[in-house]
C-alpha cells in the first residue's frame, strides 16, 4: 500500500475545475516532489489529503486511512509545514513546542526536537528575533511531534537565503533517513532536483507528468541543452537556429546560443549550425535541468493559485 493513492480525484469550485481526474500513488520512504505552476492544483490537492476540503469525485487514501471519513487519523500521523504559518513574536521557541505538545498530547522532549531542526541554540530566545529560516524550522518542529509517518511540506525553501535552503534540505534528507514520507510542493526547482526521488508535474488540474528527473529527460527528450559559441551573435541567427531541425528552442544566454535539442543527435544540430547558419568556436553539453522539463511541461501559464 503507497503512503498516498489518489484516484480519480476531481474537485470543482462552481464553474472552475481546480484538480481533474487525477491519479497518483506516493510509495511509503519517498521524497516525493509536487509542481506546477500557480493555479495548478497543488493546494487543492494538499488541502484534500488533510481533509481540510472535500473532493467533488474520487477516493483519495493515506497512510491507509480513508482522508474524508478518517480525516482525524491521518493528520494524528501526518505532520504539516504550511505555505501560510504564523509564530507568536513574544513567545520563545521552546515555548511554542511546549504549547504544541500539551495541545498534541504527546510527552517528548522539546529540546531535542528543536535539535532536529537545528535551533536549539535559541530555545530560549523570543521568536520575534527570528530569520525567516528560523521561524520555518521552528514550524517545522511543531510538525515533527510524535514522529509522524508523513512529512507534508508546502513550498518549504521559499523566500530562504542559499544556506537557509541547503540547511533544510538536509533536514528533510535527515527526517526521510528516520523513515518518513515527504511530499512537498515547491517552486524552487533546485531544491526539488537535488532532494526527490521522483516528482510530479500538474497542470491546470491535470496529472502531466510524474516520473524521476531523469524519467523525465528521457520521456521528453530534451536530456540535453547545448552552449554555442559563435564570433557574432545576432537575433537572425537566434532565430535562423530555432527553425532547424531538432532543435526545440534557441535563445541567446550570456552571448552564447542556447539550444534545446528534441528528439534528434546533438552532432545532428551542431552540424546543421556550423553548416547552414554560422560557424562554430566552441560549444559544450550541460544535462536539462528541472526547470527545463518543468517549461516544456507546462507551457500554457494560468490565472491564480487555487
Amino acid at each position: 500500500m503507497g503512503a498516498i493513492e489518489i484516484d480519480g480525484l476531481t474537485k470543482q469550485f462552481g464553474d472552475v475545475v481546480a484538480v481533474d481526474d487525477l491519479d497518483l500513488r506516493i510509495e511509503e520512504g519517498e521524497i516525493f516532489g509536487f509542481l506546477g505552476p500557480n493555479g495548478a492544483g497543488k493546494s487543492t490537492t494538499i488541502d484534500i489529503l488533510l481533509d481540510f476540503i472535500r473532493p467533488t469525485e474520487g477516493i483519495v487514501t493515506v497512510l491507509g486511512h480513508n482522508a474524508q471519513t478518517e480525516g482525524k487519523a491521518v493528520r494524528q500521523r501526518t505532520g504539516v509545514l504550511p505555505d501560510a504559518y504564523h509564530v507568536y513574536d513574544r513567545l520563545t521557541g521552546l515555548q511554542h513546542l511546549e504549547f504544541a505538545l500539551e495541545m498534541k498530547g504527546v510527552d517528548e522532549d522539546p529540546i531535542a526536537l528543536l535539535e532536529r531542526v537545528r535551533i536549539a541554540d535559541a530555545a530560549y530566545r523570543k521568536a520575534g528575533g527570528y530569520s525567516k529560516g528560523m521561524r520555518q524550522r521552528l514550524v517545522l518542529a511543531m510538525a515533527l511531534i510524535g514522529d509522524p509517518d508523513l512529512l507534508i511540506l508546502d513550498e518549504p525553501s521559499t523566500g530562504l537565503d542559499p544556506n537557509g535552503a541547503r540547511e533544510m534540505r538536509e533536514i528533510i534528507r535527515a527526517e526521510n533517513d528516520r523513515g518518513t514520507t515527504v511530499f512537498f510542493s515547491s517552486h524552487v526547482m533546485e531544491q526539488v532536483e537535488a532532494v526527490c526521488d521522483r516528482v510530479a508535474i500538474i497542470n491546470r488540474g491535470e496529472l502531466v507528468a510524474v516520473d524521476t528527473i531523469d524519467g523525465l529527460r528521457d520521456a521528453t527528450e530534451t536530456g540535453e541543452t547545448l552552449y554555442v559559441s559563435v564570433a557574432d551573435l545576432t537575433d537572425e541567427i537566434v532565430a535562423h537556429v530555432s527553425e532547424l531541425d531538432g532543435v526545440g528552442r534557441a535563445t541567446a544566454a550570456d552571448g552564447r546560443l542556447r539550444v534545446i535539442v528534441d528528439g534528434v543527435s546533438k552532432f545532428d544540430v551542431l552540424r546543421a549550425i556550423d553548416a547552414d547558419v554560422v560557424p562554430i568556436q566552441d560549444f559544450s553539453v550541460v544535462e536539462s535541468s528541472l526547470e527545463d522539463l518543468f517549461v516544456r511541461y507546462t507551457a500554457d501559464e494560468p490565472g491564480a493559485e487555487i
